[in-house]
């Protein structure tokens, strides 16, 4: 490799030296650049293969100046006049990279336009040999044993689960009310306390294609004390006892046709202040309602507002009255229980998630019979002050021209309260 490079500087500097032109072709250029980056790449092999030769030495850095920018560095003059020192010239690879660029600054000084102290300045030169080769240290993970094959046609368990349709949920509440006035208030009154308690299950199944299955209990019961009963200790102020059913078939999108049954009744008596009267009870009345129409239901994108509104064309409703006494209250007429039937119904049952905090529930029921209508409309308005503390707002307006007329409200009847307790979802 010697003789190869000292020949080529030989070779070039006997050439007849002569200004180079200037190429106007930028492919040219690129490949005359190229093709150095490829000769300096057999050089360095050519190198690493020598010192392999002697001794499997990695490549040795006194060939540094051969490669770097040309530069006047004084151990090739000290070496031709004798000047240089013994390590100097008992070294035959030193020698003989200063006879080569000796041979450089002769023939060629317009390659050479750097120092040795220009090249100190602007790094290190080594001169020394890599003795050790360079070795990357590899942190190899844990050797595990071989996964033994399994054959392909080996028995394998299969479990399939059957999807799931129904989901099961429902809401409580226990809400506490109390109210004092003294004997001597200006306005008169009396003190109470009262409290109401509802709670709501549901049931429902849906295959996800045509088939929907809904069931909803609904149970709310209150007692109230007043000072000035003298019959009564506690006497209800909210009992109902409701089941809503509904079997529906897909028509298309939102739109079922429906089967729906309703029934309702109360859990005890209904009383009045200083009044030995009984005016309800349990199965006292007994309302059963079938309907046969379409159902859509509701839910918007966001899932806030969701329910649904049925239409049946046709419902058959059957009334039954336990306490004889009370059978004509409710207009059953003659010495019976019962009472029935035929017209049409509409019930609208929604939620609105107002806020994360506000819920309005709303029920609209409505049934005539072209002779007579009865319509019912329950708003409950519920509040969370915290997670399980909440305010709730209930309005119930009801109309009813089948049962006993009012002088100041006609056939429109009332009940409010607000309250304030506990309540939790699931």
């Amino acid at each position: 490799m010697l003789i190869f490079v000292l020949g080529s500087c030989l070779q070039a500097g006997g050439q007849r030296h002569r200004r180079l032109r200037p190429l106007v072709d930028s492919t040219v250029v690129v490949k005359a650049y190229t093709d150095s980056l490829r000769q300096s790449l057999r050089r360095i092999d050519s190198l690493a293969a020598v010192g392999r030769r002697h001794g499997d030495r990695p490549a040795d850095g006194r060939y540094y100046r051969l490669f770097a920018p040309r530069a006047v560095y004084p151990s090739p003059a000290g070496t031709a006049v004798g000047a240089a020192t013994g390590a100097t010239v008992a070294d035959s690879v030193a020698a003989a990279v200063d006879a080569a660029l000796l041979s450089v600054y002769l023939r060629r000084p317009d390659l050479v336009r750097a120092t040795e102290t220009g090249l100190r300045q602007s790094g290190t030169i080594r001169n020394d040999m890599v003795d050790e080769p360079m070795r990357q240290e590899l942190d190899l993970v844990e050797r595990t044993e071989p996964v033994p094959d399994v054959s392909v046609y080996a028995p394998a368990q299969v479990l399939v689960k059957r999807p799931n349709f129904w989901t099961f949920g429902g809401d409580g509440n226990l809400q506490l009310l109390q109210n004092y006035v003294s004997d001597n208030w200006y306005k008169g009154g009396e003190s109470n306390y009262s409290m109401v308690g509802d709670l709501t299950l549901t049931a429902n199944y849906n295959n996800k294609s045509r088939v929907k299955f809904e069931n909803k209990l609904e149970m709310k019961l209150g007692f109230q004390t007043s000072q000035d009963d003298t019959l009564h200790k506690f006497k209800t102020n909210n009992d109902m006892l409701r089941y809503t059913g509904k079997l529906g078939l897909q028509a298309k999108n939102n739109w079922y046709y429906t089967i729906q049954l309703l029934a309702y009744t109360q859990f005890t008596q209904g009383l009045k202040s200083n009044d030995k009267k009984v005016y309800s009870d349990f199965m006292s009345p007994f309302n059963l309602n079938v309907g046969l129409g379409m159902d859509y239901s509701v839910a918007t994108k966001n899932n806030r507002l969701k329910g649904s509104i049925n239409l049946s064309a046709l419902a058959f409703n059957f009334l039954y009255v336990g306490r004889k006494n009370l059978a004509g209250s409710y207009g059953v007429v003659g010495d019976h229980h019962t009472k029935e039937d035929f017209g049409s119904q509409v019930t609208v049952d929604l939620t609105w998630q107002i806020t994360d905090q506000i819920k309005w529930k709303s029920r609209f029921y409505g049934y005539t019979t072209y002779n007579r209508v009865q319509m019912e409309w329950e708003n409950t308005i519920t509040l969370n002050i915290v997670k399980y503390i909440s305010t709730n707002i209930f309005l119930y307006p009801r109309f009813d021209d089948g049962g006993n007329y009012d002088e100041d409200l006609g056939y429109w009847q009332f009940k409010e309260y607000c309250s304030l307790g506990f309540s939790y979802d699931f």
